[in-house]
């Protein structure tokens, strides 16, 4: 039996107001092909399939190609879970009908945990399978008046393990020895490495709900994770975040993209980590104007299959010069595309050695605040509470809208 496990199609995504769609429907016809080629039985995916959770006719149209052309292979079972970027409600609406396709959804958690865990026999071996999607605050912990802050932050935690450990008590009825048991999840794990993404922003305010590896119930063989960009483990080779498939942001631009196909057989099973073929070169270029110049000219002579994005950050340039003007000018006739461009300029000032002189539209309200707090000398690792305050506040709008 092969499953394969990815995660964070975050479908729709746009960089810098620039539609992904192009390197995404490349990246999962890819994916597509990549399961027929290695005769992949099951699909996991594990959280945000869309990147907002009202998606465009185009997003669905791409989801739904994508599971079609999945059904066609020889693939028995899709998993899809909701993530934090999901919208249930869009997510569940198909499902009843997507089930007759052999895809099962689940967008939300319910009363019943046994309704997250499904049992599959595939070529004769048997799989059981946790889908747990993200789990928010108020689906599975119930407020209690006169709670504190730091009260809340345990009590969710606690809250969070605990249905863990229900999900996977149902599991263990479920199997026997000889049953694979494989737990997924959309959340951020305690040991994984994140990147200053926005939508892989810490998805529980200050920390609140972030578990172990050992938090874990025993019974899974295999955790499949979802919400962290960067393909890693989490202390354990079996716990693994399979990362996004493709880059969104500036700052996963070193990440090694790839998805997961475990083989497995009587219980006993292999990793093997396939790397995503890069569909569009995403680059960000930190120097002075006239090598910024140099390297433009540089990217655009190779072959690309989409135009390359760029984004540029002039550390220096000579008196007179316009950076921004040049560089547009300069590109004008290249196969490339600059999304944004940054400028820094040196100031007597000791305390600030460089101010980053940035559109405000182009930032995104997490850069924002960032951008303030460098400004205003603020360190939030020595007092996180303000960090934490932003992001209470920020969920909450992001909930709203």
């Amino acid at each position: 039996m092969k499953i394969l496990h990815t995660a964070d199609l975050h479908i729709g995504n746009r960089l810098h107001e620039q539609s992904q769609a192009e390197e995404q429907q490349m990246t999962l016809d890819w994916m597509v092909d990549l399961v027929q080629k290695e005769e992949v039985d099951v699909v996991l995916v594990s959280g945000d399939v869309f990147d907002t959770a009202q998606p465009s006719g185009q997003s669905l149209k791409m989801y739904y190609k994508f599971l079609t052309d999945l059904v066609r292979t020889n693939c028995k079972k899709v998993v899809i879970t909701g993530g934090n970027h999901d919208g249930a409600s869009v997510l569940n609406a198909p499902k009843e009908l997507l089930s007759f396709l052999d895809v099962t959804v689940v967008g939300k958690i319910s009363d019943n945990p046994a309704e997250e865990v499904f049992e599959f026999d595939i070529n004769g071996e048997k799989v059981v399978i946790a889908a747990v999607p993200f789990l928010r605050d108020q689906d599975i912990r119930k407020a209690t008046s006169g709670q504190h802050f730091e009260n809340i932050g345990d009590r969710f935690k606690e809250a969070l393990i605990e249905h863990y450990q229900e999900v996977g008590k149902v599991c263990e009825e479920k199997s026997d020895d000889q049953t694979l048991v494989i737990g997924m999840g959309h959340l951020f794990a305690i040991g994984g490495e994140t990147s200053t993404s926005e939508s892989e922003r810490n998805v529980y305010v200050g920390g609140l709900g972030d578990i172990g590896a050992d938090d874990f119930p025993k019974i899974f063989d295999y955790i499949a994770l979802g919400h962290l960009h960067r393909a890693q483990k989490v202390k354990y080779d079996q716990i693994r975040y399979s990362g996004s498939p493709y880059i969104l942001s500036f700052s996963e631009i070193h990440h090694k993209k790839e998805v997961v196909i475990l083989s497995s057989e009587n219980k006993k099973f292999t990793l093997e980590h396939v790397s995503v073929p890069v569909f569009r070169t995403i680059k960000k270029i930190k120097t002075n104007l006239e090598d910024c110049l140099l390297q433009l000219t540089s990217m655009a002579s190779l072959n690309h299959q989409l135009t390359p994005w760029v984004e540029v950050v002039i550390t220096h340039s000579k008196p007179g010069d316009n950076p921004i003007y040049d560089i547009y000018k300069h590109i004008e006739e290249l196969n490339i595309e600059v999304l944004k461009i940054g400028i820094h300029k040196e100031l007597e000032h000791k305390k600030i050695e460089r101010v980053p002189l940035k559109e405000l539209e182009n930032l995104t309200p997490e850069e924002t605040f960032l951008e303030l707090c460098q400004l205003r000398n603020l360190n939030l690792e020595e007092d996180p509470k303000m960090k934490d305050a932003f992001y209470e506040i920020y969920n909450k709008v992001k909930e709203r809208t």
